[in-house]
């Protein structure tokens, strides 16, 4: 028999545990030794996702619909198995855009919109509110229960704990310290909460040794294996939990919104995107965090299995978990279970409360201060809206739970948060991929969709409380049957869950597609949009900031914001004292800089906000719009080429290879076996080898034009001496190259065009000026340069028509990274090209800088 004195003790000495580990990890971050830049801590953070909603009611739902209970699993691995394409993406545009929450990405992709900011940052605490009060009724249900024990007490038999007996009540209090000490130590949202994650990474691993270890002891202790437990139940009549309980619909409705789950929760999106430290992670988090989840999934039907045969399907199975180890007398086991599951819970809560505190103060609460003309200092204030906002969330998650959940089941009210996060996915997944969605497309899509949410989903949750008329839900709004909430336009035959996701999603969906097309998005959202869709091919481009603002102002600005240190870090390298001694003005870079480091302290949307108001709005003309458009296609085309040559070398190339070994061993069987080597056969033979090794040849040639191998493993200076030496060969020309023995430090883009410039420069002094030797010469000096001379004959640049020669080809090539072209010829003398890309490009060219 367990002693209440002895629960608590063990509960308190656990959150002590988490404090210690949790101050141990911002030591070691302070001194400059990580914890969290292995990608181990990171996948076991991002298994945060499983809460109390996975540790209990995962075996809940197992035991009403069988193997149903897997897409809670299932969605997360596929979109973990689609990491690299999405998560990845995500991760590399908030980190450079220092973007601080879900909220703060979307406004930032559309425009960089306050008002839509606001919205998400609405929806989410709307949302996740009901969750938040699912971990504190797991956590109350199951102190109650334990130390109750031998006896096994259902919830619905506890009754209403007083509130100042209710240990969630203290448990939220105490977690809402923890959150404070280590999520909102510093301004910048972006800055890493090393120790919260090590806490958390801690966590994921007592509740998966938690459960495991009641798997194994009820599969093995108190039955004699898997095939033993299970025939028992099929015997009992229990052979439900060996099919898929729920309808097709049903059961892939869930999947999708698992699958959703993983990123757009607010603590999944903390964890996976902005505590993310190294890109390179998602590829661990690809399989580890999978495995994770397995190990747990492995143990949900021999656990509910057991449940059913020891206390009968009418009994409460979401505390399978906990009460069949009591029923056998397993005191420690039982503890150790309890244990799992405030671990799993405070997780939650911990991150979950960081994450909506943030988005409530950089999007909802900062841009109403400076709407409203606020002039102070913002820094502190900031901080304190912050702790408040995560006090609130957790009282108001507490008093949810107090009035409401008693009525549900712990999976049917997490199901509901993971519907109204779902609705974020058409502004994300387009955002992401789609360069015409619009701000008024997510807006229409997301009012519309939350709207429906609400109204099929969140208004059915209060029936069940008795706060909306169960007449309401039977009869629809004034006996308007049509309109029943579980039935619109009278669908029948699918669950709640399935019919508010179909009319939620599908008028989000249309809303967000519809006004987007009839619409026209301003130039910020196009600017914003070719920054977000072609993130990974386009990394950086010129700063088109033209309003003029001094560096006096952007100073101001950041110790108003940000508090005097972080203004002096942020300038650092930037005489500040004679800049404001000769009232100089930003330029464009460093405006972009302040804006990116403002961002990570209050959001895109207010940073804008705050620029903008010392310096005017930044008016983005058609011509600049278009030019980043252009570079866009630029980048796409060269994409384009690239997968092209890879597909090409993977299968045709590879064809004629394999030809080239078989036709020659053809040879070889036919001269062994006496055959006549000047016969017709053997001369067919040879030739077709002869064909093959020359098409094999034109073919690598035409790969390399695509995208040379040299040029891609080795660098610029390596592909340069490789193509030299081939045209050499070929044209019967001396080239010399004079370049690096090392890689320069180029992006692909760059290395492409200035190999592209080179590549013309030779073929049209080969073509036209008839030389008997090319000297390229490649070096650094503030920058690269790249001369291509020869000794044949000149010509006069000024008479050159404006095609001729492939000059303007070159000349655009780089002026599109940012570089120029010098031609040095008289009709006389020879002939130089100069390529010449700077060290710093600048701020008017439409170049991208390196």
């Amino acid at each position: 028999m367990l002693q209440t004195w002895l629960i608590i003790g063990v509960s308190v000495a656990y959150l002590g545990v988490l404090f210690a580990i949790a101050f141990y990890g911002d030591r070691r971050a302070d001194a400059g030794r990580s914890i969290v830049g292995r990608g181990t801590i990171y996948a076991l953070s991002l298994a945060v996702y499983a809460t109390s909603w996975t540790y209990y009611g995962s075996v809940g739902r197992a035991a009403s619909t069988g193997v149903g209970f897997l897409s809670i699993y299932l969605g997360p691995t596929i979109m973990l198995a689609l990491g690299w394409l999405v998560l990845r993406r995500i991760i590399h545009i908030s980190h450079r855009h220092r973007i601080t929450s879900l909220a703060d990405f979307v406004s930032a992709r559309y425009g960089k919109s306050v008002r839509l900011g606001g919205l998400i940052a609405a929806i989410a605490v709307v949302g996740v509110v009901p969750y938040i009060a699912l971990q504190l009724k797991a956590v109350s249900n199951t102190f109650e229960i334990i130390r109750r024990a031998p006896a096994i007490t259902p919830s619905s038999a506890l009754g209403q704990v007083p509130v100042l007996e209710d240990t969630a009540l203290y448990v939220a209090l105490l977690l809402a310290g923890f959150t404070i000490l280590f999520g909102t130590r510093h301004l910048d949202a972006t800055e890493r909460h090393e120790g919260m994650v090590t806490a958390i990474a801690f966590e994921s691993v007592v509740k998966l040794v938690a459960f495991v270890a009641a798997g194994i002891t009820v599969t093995w202790g108190l039955y004699s294996g898997f095939g033993d437990l299970f025939s028992q139940a099929k015997q009992a009549g229990h052979d439900s939990l060996f099919t898929l309980g729920d309808s097709t619909g049903t059961w892939v409705w869930l999947n999708v919104l698992s699958l959703f789950a993983i990123v757009l929760l607010p603590r999944q999106w903390q964890v996976g995107v902005v505590e993310n430290v190294d890109e390179r992670h998602v590829r661990q988090a690809m399989w580890m965090t999978p495995l994770y989840m397995l190990l747990i999934s492995v143990f949900v039907l021999p656990i509910a299995a057991a449940g059913l045969l020891r206390f009968g399907s009418g009994a409460e199975a979401d505390t399978f978990v906990l009460t069949v180890p009591m029923a056998a007398g397993l005191d420690v086991l039982a503890l150790l279970v309890f244990v799992g599951g405030l671990s799993a819970a405070t997780g939650m809560i911990i991150v979950e409360t960081v994450a909506l505190s943030t988005m409530v103060s950089n999007s909802i609460v900062v841009p109403m201060l400076l709407r409203r003309g606020y002039e102070g200092r913002l820094a502190k204030l900031i901080l304190l809206t912050r702790r408040l906002s995560i006090v609130a969330i957790m009282l108001l998650g507490y008093g949810y739970f107090r009035l409401a959940g008693e009525s549900a089941a712990l999976v049917s009210m997490g199901l509901v948060s993971f519907a109204a996060v779902a609705q974020f996915a058409p502004a994300i997944i387009g955002g992401l991929y789609w360069k015409g969605g619009t701000r008024n497309g997510v807006m229409a899509g997301l009012l519309g969709g939350f709207a429906v949410w609400t109204y099929t989903l969140l208004l059915p949750n209060f029936a069940a409380t008795g706060w909306v008329p169960r007449g309401f839900l039977d009869h629809g709004p004034f006996g308007i049957g049509a309109l029943r909430p579980e039935h619109l336009l009278g669908i029948t035959g699918m669950d709640n869950i399935s019919h508010g996701m179909f009319w939620s999603m599908l008028v989000n969906v249309g809303c967000y597609v519809t006004v987007s097309l009839l619409g026209r998005p301003q130039a910020r959202e196009q600017a914003q949009a070719v920054l977000f869709v072609d993130a990974l091919n386009d990394p950086t481009r010129p700063r088109l900031w033209r309003n003029r603002v001094s560096v006096q102002a952007l100073h101001e600005v950041l110790v108003r914001s940000m508090g005097r240190r972080a203004a002096a870090k942020a300038l650092e390298g930037v005489d500040l004292e004679s800049a404001v001694t000769s009232e100089q003005d930003a330029d464009a870079d460093l405006v972009h800089h302040v804006e990116t480091v403002l961002a990570g302290a209050v959001g895109a949307a207010s940073a804008r906000m705050m620029l903008t108001s010392v310096a005017g709005e930044e008016q983005l003309g058609v011509e600049e719009v278009m030019e980043m458009l252009d570079e866009a296609s630029q980048v796409a085309a060269l994409e384009e080429r690239h997968r092209l040559a890879r597909e090409l070398h993977d299968s045709v190339s590879q064809a004629l290879f394999s030809m080239t070994l078989h036709t020659r061993a053809v040879e070889l069987a036919l001269h062994k076996q006496g055959g006549d080597p000047d016969g017709p056969v053997a001369r067919g033979i040879t030739e077709l080898r002869s064909l093959t090794q020359d098409a094999l040849a034109e073919m690598r040639a035409s790969l390399f034009q695509l995208r040379p191998d040299a040029l891609r493993e080795d660098g610029l200076a390596e592909a340069i001496r490789k193509q030299s030496a081939a045209i050499a060969s070929r044209e019967g020309v001396d080239i010399a190259v004079e370049a690096p023995g090392y890689r320069l430090s180029l992006d692909d883009r760059a290395e492409e065009e200035m190999f592209r410039v080179v590549q013309e420069a030779v073929h049209n002094a080969i073509k036209h000026a008839g030389p008997s030797r090319i000297d390229i010469t490649l070096f650094e000096d503030d920058g690269v340069v790249i001369e291509v001379a020869d000794d044949g004959t000149g010509f006069d640049p000024a008479t050159v028509s404006s095609n001729g020669m492939g000059l303007v080809s070159m000349r655009e090539r780089m002026k599109r990274i940012g570089g120029d072209l010098v031609v040095d010829s008289t009709p006389s003398g020879s002939t130089t090209i100069r390529a010449v890309l700077p060290s710093e490009v600048p701020s008017g060219t439409a170049g991208e800088q390196r």
